[in-house]
């Protein structure tokens, strides 16, 4: 015999009728009676309507700015998102987010808006360099396409299609001077195409565990790329800790071998506390579009300690950066 619920007979149509004003009468009274517990006062807090809410007409309230920070992205492992802040520093035109971080432990000294997404332009480069240098040796070389000599923005300007280049020139190129040609052809050498690379780094975020990163290309300068400045000081941390990168970013010229006239390559940093020569500094990333406005990750080593200051649509990332590290240095020695 077939189930009501799956139909009956013809025949049995007035059997169906009578069957389903049953159900449908017990499901009133079922809810008749969960509304009057609920106008009494009864029922948990831990679902339906919040007991206040009913007893005066309203859905439960909006959630408090501690509850949606609760509900959004949080610090990645390794990053020490503290209440108290050991650098208290006020600049009359700040940067959109960011903060100062010490390297070693981790711990943040100052931050602004640290957990808010935002377009982070070719500071997008850190994790396109961490991922190279996970997935290529240092000896490796890859053969330039014509995809990676059509590119748009900064960029190193002369790599020769068709012929292959190394890969330690092609991160310096594309960390010093910013070089997007230099990314999308590490990004073909690494997944084949730029946008599986997207792909890659964006899995490499999750796997990391940094809630607000997300990528669509592999040198920031597409709309899509986004991070937070916690995110980006986990990001830090472990390029820092990378031999090949760490050699490069330190550096304000670098002269590399190249398939051209002359067989060599000079390339130079966009780091204004290297170009200026701020003692200590040892890195790391420039960035810039008019959507994520100027960028800069500062890292500066001074005795045993080792700070790491990013500002995200900043003014003056050359002065913001050095007043943050100036006042770290000051707060560790106290």
């Amino acid at each position: 015999m077939n189930s009501p619920l799956q139909g009956g007979t013809m025949k049995r149509r007035r059997g169906n009728r009578r069957f389903f004003a049953l159900v449908l009468a017990l499901v009133a009274i079922a809810l008749a009676a969960g509304a009057a517990g609920l106008m009494a006062g009864g029922g948990d807090d831990g679902g339906g309507s919040h007991p206040e809410a009913v007893a005066q007409g309203r859905s439960k309230p909006a959630p408090t700015g501690a509850d949606r920070e609760d509900a959004g992205p949080q610090a990645p492992p390794g990053i020490q998102l503290g209440d108290e802040q050991r650098v208290h520093l006020r600049f009359k035109k700040p940067p959109r987010a960011g903060l100062l971080l010490d390297v070693d432990s981790g711990e943040v000294l100052w931050s602004r808006k640290p957990l808010t997404p935002m377009p982070i332009a070719s500071l997008t480069k850190v994790m396109t360099a961490l991922i190279v240098v996970d997935r290529i040796g240092p000896r490796a070389t890859t053969r330039i396409s014509k995809a990676a000599t059509k590119f748009r923005g900064s960029g190193v300007g002369v790599l020769p299609r068709g012929k292959k280049v190394p890969v330690e020139a092609l991160l310096a190129g594309m960390l010093l001077p910013s070089g997007n040609d230099a990314a999308v052809a590490l990004a073909e050498a690494v997944a084949g195409s730029d946008r599986r690379f997207a792909r890659l780094a964006s899995r490499r975020a999750r796997q990391l565990e940094l809630g607000c990163t997300h990528f669509v290309d592999s040198y920031g300068l597409r709309a899509g790329n986004v991070s937070c400045a916690a995110d980006l000081a986990a990001l830090t941390r472990l390029a820092i800790e990378q031999p090949r990168i760490a050699r490069i970013v330190r550096r304000e010229r670098v002269n590399v071998p190249f398939p051209i006239k002359g067989r060599r390559l000079d390339v130079h940093t966009t780091n204004p506390l290297l170009r200026e020569g701020y003692p200590g500094t040892i890195g790391l990333k420039t960035g810039y579009t008019e959507r994520a406005g100027h960028c800069l990750i500062a890292v500066v080593r001074r005795g045993d300690r080792t700070l790491a200051s990013i500002v995200l649509n900043s003014p003056n990332t050359r002065d913001q950066s050095k007043r943050l590290l100036q006042a770290g240095f000051r707060a560790l020695r106290s």
